[in-house]
């Protein structure tokens, strides 16, 4: 809303240095102020009315130190976060950009499956929350309106290049000059409907996911969506879920998400930006440099709900926030195309998910090969398992910090490693 009105009091000349509001890197810093201001201010105020209304934890006893401690201890305050998520955007974003739009409607969708669940475990009393079923087919529905979205809307475009800069414009170990923001990128004048997304350490890293149904004929890119739509859902799924098995221990899942959501500034800002996606020899995704406000945002989000939900914790995020955070994320990813990166940009939460899957899976074999399930781990998700080894949950969090700190930076790495 303010990138409106201060773009028509600068068109007007009403107010000196209103053009500011041009510049994506002013409005995204505006928007992480705004962001932790709304979590510290309005965090206080929602934990005490949930303090009121006794939405509190209802910790099952699965024999972990320090566990009965939590009992209580408030709920929802996934709310919180979709908050400093929803106002910052809406205050800072161009909100006619179909990307925002998509971000926003992801928000809002997961945000109301996830506290669905926690209203049913909170007010309902009934401890499973709201069947699996259902947040699967809420996880499907979110994808399907991405899928769409992203195959169908014609302003989600990619620019082609046309040809190479002079290679002498760069020096012989790869930097750029200091002259290289006058470097005119070669790209297409005209905006091009692509399914095209990015491989990691390959040089010429893009593929066509149209291709994968190139056996339909001519006219077979028209069709491409029975592949896309699917692989979009799955994402959205498998990393929503992720988020979700991770939230498990004090601040792991929020600052696990800012960290994976300051790397997604760093990819959608270049992607988005003709003279450093032309550098770094990737593609040119118009529009989608806005997405950085809406990050931003996220940020901002998690980073201020950590001041409460670090060890030991005043407020537990709930489904309301961790399945948001995950689908946030991929939807994210999927849209600056570099949804090829989760597993390694989203390592902890697939190593949780995987630790998961590996104890279940094992389980059911030995039983039914042995008479009994044998476990691989003391417990799943793998952060419990620590826990039992005796490890304080502010160790292992700590640690899990500092591998989706390395996961990060191998993420944008592979800007170069090809």
């Amino acid at each position: 809303m303010f990138y409106y009105l201060f773009d028509w009091l600068s068109t007007n000349k009403l107010l000196p240095g209103a053009g500011v509001f041009k510049y994506i890197s002013f409005r995204a810093a505006m928007a992480i102020l705004t962001s932790l201001i709304i979590s510290a201010v309005m965090g206080k105020r929602i934990i005490a009315i949930l303090h009121r209304k006794q939405v509190g934890e209802t910790v099952r006893d699965l024999g972990l130190k320090g566990q009965n401690e939590k009992q209580g201890t408030p709920t929802m305050g996934g709310l919180i976060i979709l908050s400093a998520i929803v106002i910052p955007t809406l205050l800072f974003a161009k909100l006619h950009n179909v990307y925002i739009i998509l971000m926003l409607v992801t928000t809002i969708w997961l945000g109301l499956v996830g506290f669905l669940d926690d209203y049913i475990k909170v007010f309902k009393k009934d401890k499973e929350g709201l069947q699996g079923k259902f947040k699967i087919i809420g996880q499907i529905g979110i994808g399907l309106i991405v899928g769409v979205t992203l195959f169908f809307n014609h302003s989600v475009v990619v620019r082609e290049r046309v040809a190479s800069n002079d290679s002498k414009a760069y020096s012989n170990d790869g930097s750029a000059p200091a002259s290289v923001a006058f470097i005119e990128p070669k790209y297409s004048k005209d905006d091009t409907h692509s399914l095209k997304t990015t491989i990691p350490f390959l040089k010429n890293n893009e593929f066509d996911y149209a291709l994968l149904v190139s056996w339909m004929g001519d006219n077979y890119r028209k069709w491409a969506w029975i592949i896309f739509i699917p692989i979009v859902i799955l994402i959205v799924t498998a990393v929503s879920n992720g988020a979700n098995i991770t939230d498990g221990i004090d601040g792991l899942a929020t600052g696990t998400s800012a960290i994976i959501g300051v790397t997604l500034i760093i990819l959608a800002y270049v992607s988005g930006n003709a003279i450093f996606a032309d550098y770094l020899n990737i593609m040119y995704l118009p529009h989608t440099g806005e997405l950085v406000v809406f990050m931003a945002a996220f940020v901002g989000a998690c980073v201020g709900f950590l001041w409460y939900n670090s060890f030991p914790a005043q407020v537990f995020m709930g489904d309301t926030g961790s399945l948001a955070l995950g689908g946030i994320i991929a939807v994210f990813a999927i849209a600056i195309r570099k949804e090829l990166l989760i597993p390694i940009l989203c390592g902890v939460f697939l190593v949780e998910n995987v630790s998961v899957m590996m104890q279940v899976a094992y389980f059911k074999y030995t039983k039914k090969k042995y008479g009994a399930g044998r476990r691989i781990f003391l417990m799943s998700p793998l952060h419990h398992h620590y826990q039992k080894k005796g490890i304080h949950e502010a160790k292992i969090v700590a640690r899990f910090w500092i591998i989706g700190i390395m996961c990060a930076v191998l993420a944008v790495a592979t800007l170069k490693l090809r």
